[in-house]
């Protein structure tokens, strides 16, 4: 691990601080660079998510993706987080924070719009920045892709209903542009683009340039997480000085869902007997959002200005920071993990290559 890396903490921090003091002295350029955007999708940002998921696309051998049938545990409990546990405990945990304890603190108009934002922000799980949760808890590249690419065929049937049963609206309009732009800017043109890339290192120096291709990428890939703290915290700079304890507010039930689902999903891979390399990524899928999608959708069914809006912006607020400290769980805590009599004993069974 390098000096840079090792404070990367540090810089989070800075850069989270930054961003906030940048949007709130340059509001109008920060406009302008959040105004770049195609469906609700804001093209600066996407570009940063390239350099971000790259290091972990070129990894993938599309030849061994086969052997991920070997990893069905993780594949099960990611499956079991994303739709059958994170929507329902993100819609209970709204109502007993926003709607019962909270709720003397905030606009009462708002309340159910806040609690809408919330659950359109679960329903959703996340795509492109799974990769580079995947790549800084060294998961398993396969695995990582094979779920992303599951997680995307279930959400074109699954978001609706499931928004739909939790808000009890009976016609949900799903921003389809932004679902399949999404789809295809971050997870189909990436992977073949990383793909191209790493046929043309293997095929011009072997595996030796494709390490040292690599090498290069991975501080990039950093410098890129954290220029993306920058814009997103310098978008909502003036926001965050204007109403801080409603963003503050409605960050708590986030994070309690994220550590939730993502120890539940980290403590059932364990039980289960799943490698670490899958049991990393498969709690990070977890407690991950679709943030780009749900602000889509929030403001497609309560409009720009309203709660639900409000609320899926904090989520994008927190995504980065918190998951980084999901990141630093899991890596802190893979010799615990390890010893699992369940985990050793699969190890133990499962043949080696």
């Amino acid at each position: 691990m390098s000096r840079f890396e090792r404070y990367l903490t540090l810089w989070v921090a800075l850069c989270i601080a930054l961003g906030v003091l940048l949007g709130h002295l340059f509001p109008a350029f920060f406009q302008a660079v959040g105004g770049l955007e195609l469906a609700k999708v804001n093209l600066p940002v996407a570009a940063l998510i390239w350099l971000m998921i790259v290091p972990m696309l070129v990894k993938i051998d599309f030849a061994a993706i086969a052997e991920v049938r070997r990893h069905w545990r993780g594949i099960g409990v990611t499956l079991f987080i994303n739709w059958a546990v994170k929507p329902f405990t993100m819609a209970a945990l709204g109502w007993i924070f926003i709607a019962w304890l909270f709720r003397p603190l905030l606009p009462e108009a708002q309340i159910d719009s806040y609690i809408a934002g919330l659950i359109l922000l679960a329903a959703a799980p996340c795509t492109a920045m799974v990769f580079v949760w995947s790549n800084l808890s060294a998961g398993e590249p396969h695995f990582t892709l094979t779920q992303v690419a599951l997680n995307d065929v279930i959400m074109v049937f699954a978001f609706a209903p499931i928004v739909g049963l939790l808000l009890g609206l009976s016609a949900i309009t799903v921003p389809w542009q932004t679902l399949l732009l999404s789809v295809g800017l971050y997870i189909v043109a990436p992977v073949i683009g990383a793909q191209i890339l790493r046929r043309v290192c293997l095929a011009g120096g072997g595996t030796a340039r494709l390490q040292a291709l690599l090498a290069f990428l991975q501080p990039l890939s950093l410098v890129a997480l954290l220029a993306t703290l920058v814009l997103l915290f310098g978008f909502q700079g003036e926001q965050i000085i204007a109403q801080p304890l409603i963003i503050l507010l409605l960050a708590v039930p986030i994070l309690i869902q994220v550590y939730f689902n993502s120890g539940l999903a980290y403590l059932l891979n364990r039980m289960s007997g799943e490698a670490h390399c899958v049991a990393a990524p498969s709690a990070l899928i977890g407690a991950s959002n679709f943030f780009e999608l749900a602000v889509a959708a929030a403001i497609s069914l309560f409009g720009f200005s309203s709660g639900a809006a409000l609320a899926t912006v904090v989520g994008v607020l927190i995504e980065v920071p918190v998951m980084l400290s999901v990141v630093w769980i899991v890596n802190s805590s893979k010799g615990w993990y390890e010893r699992g009599q369940a985990v050793r004993a699969t190890a133990t069974a499962r043949p080696t290559a």
